[in-house]
Order: C-alpha cells, then structure tokens, then sequence
C-alpha cells in the first residue's frame, strides 16, 4: 500500500476513494466518443456485471464486518444489521418514490417518482445517479469506519470495496452515455451527462465517512445501511433492466462474473 495514502485522513481517503470510482464512471461515458449504440446483449451483460459487483460487496465489504463489529456490542450481533439493511432498502424506496427518473429500455411514461416535464434523458440520468447514492456511500462508510480502529475495519478491505465500484462503474459509464448519443444529444453532451451520474459518489463517500466518524456506535449500522441501500438497488432496477430483453443467459452470467471479482478483490486485498 502506498505510504502517502495510508497516512492520511480517512475522510480524506474517502474522497479520493469516490473520486477514483467517479474517474471511472467517466472513463466508461467517455467510449461516447468512439461508438454511436451499443448491443443489447452487452448493455444486458454490463448491468448483470454490476448487479454481481453489488451483491458480493453488499455482504463481503459491508454486512460481514457490521456483524463481526456488533459482536462486541451488549445487543445481539444480527441486531445493527437487520436493522441497518431494512433502513438502507427504505431510504432507497423514498428516494425512488421522490425523485424523477427513469429506467433504460422503458417509456416516458412509465417515468418514476415525483412527476415532471423533464426531458428523457435527464430522467435517464437520474435513474444511473440514484443507485450511484449507495455505491459512493458504501466506500465513504468503509473508509470513515478505520478511524474506529476496529479489527474488522481494514485499509485494504476499503480499497478492495473502492476498486470493485470502480470497476463495474466503467461499463456503468458506458450504459449511460451511449444510449444518451442514441436518443440524440451530441458526444459531448452524452458524455457530460455520463460522467455527470457519478459526481454523486464522491459527495455520499464524504457525508458516509463523517457520519461513521462523529457517531461511531452508529458504524455497523452504517455498513448494514449502505449494505441494504445496494440491495434495494440490485432487485429494484438492475436485475429487471437487464433482463427486459430476455437476454437472461448473458445477464446471468454477467452477474456471476461481476460477483466472482468482487468476491477475489475482497478475499485477497481485505
């Protein structure tokens, strides 16, 4: 591990963890400027990817420590995550029932949350930056939690959590700009937009890693809360948009893969 990184604060490390996970959101739109449309069968495998990428770092990076901290706890250990993966799910819910967006593939009008008379790919947009909330938040709350000093709470376990988002966020990147350049924006413009959905993450990685910070009992709450937020995710709109076009083969093993390597980083790195 680098040495300047190590010595730093984990606030600090947060941010640069979410700026790295957004670098990549940004590389990924960036391929904007080299192809007009993507596969269906692709866009389907990319979203199965980062659908693995989330289930495998819901439990590897963040329930499984909420659970080995809590043991030290007077309550019992599944207590902070049950209830922290309940509340992550909800929050999500509201979020999703408020803010307009909407999902690849689908109509404008089946449009979710508040009603508007936004452009579509605005609202395509915000359904990317959405489930962008728990990724930036799952690395803020990794790295906020190594100021607790705990054996379950390691360097390595937050970059590995830091690298997997990364990662499938570059074809994340992809699945958002393209389809923008499809509905007929320009390559810039359909490239500010795809990077645009991954500023979001290095916002949510600070607030997450001050928050663990100034209220550490709150801390396997934390790691459940992101835990759940990235779940509601994964069954609300990836698994579903990935397989709207019967593509269930490619999407399926598209998850596999994105699992696996989530589960390498952790197991190797954490």
């Amino acid at each position: 591990m680098v040495n300047w990184f190590t010595g730093l604060n984990p606030v600090l490390q947060a941010l640069i963890a979410t700026l790295f996970t957004w670098f990549l959101t940004a590389m990924g739109a960036g391929l904007v400027f080299f192809f007009r449309s993507i596969n269906r069968k692709v866009l389907d495998g990319m979203l199965g990817f980062a659908a693995g990428v989330m289930i495998a770092a819901s439990y590897w990076s963040l329930l499984a420590p909420a659970i080995e901290m809590a043991e030290e706890s007077s309550l019992p250990a599944w207590v902070p995550a049950t209830v922290g993966f309940l509340l992550g799910g909800f929050f999500l819910w509201i979020v999703d029932k408020i803010l307009p967006h909407l999902h690849l593939g689908f109509p404008n009008e089946e449009a979710e949350g508040i009603k508007t008379s936004w452009h579509r790919s605005i609202l395509l947009v915000l359904a990317i930056t959405l489930h962008n909330i728990p990724e930036g938040l799952a690395v803020g709350v990794a790295f906020g939690a190594l100021a607790a000093d705990l054996p379950a709470a390691t360097l390595a376990g937050a970059v590995a959590l830091a690298l997997g988002i990364g990662i499938q966020n570059f074809p994340e990147g992809t699945a958002v700009s393209v389809p923008l350049r499809r509905e007929g924006l320009s390559r810039l413009k359909s490239f500010w937009y795809g990077q645009l959905s991954g500023t979001v993450e290095p916002i949510a990685g600070v607030l997450g890693a001050v928050a663990v910070i100034l209220v550490k009992p709150l801390l396997p709450y934390a790691l459940a809360f992101a835990a759940g937020a990235m779940i509601y995710v994964v069954v609300e709109e990836l698994i579903p948009e990935s397989q709207l076009e019967k593509n269930t083969d490619i999407a399926t093993m598209g998850a596999m893969g994105g699992f696996a390597v989530m589960m390498t980083l952790d197991v190797a790195l954490g």
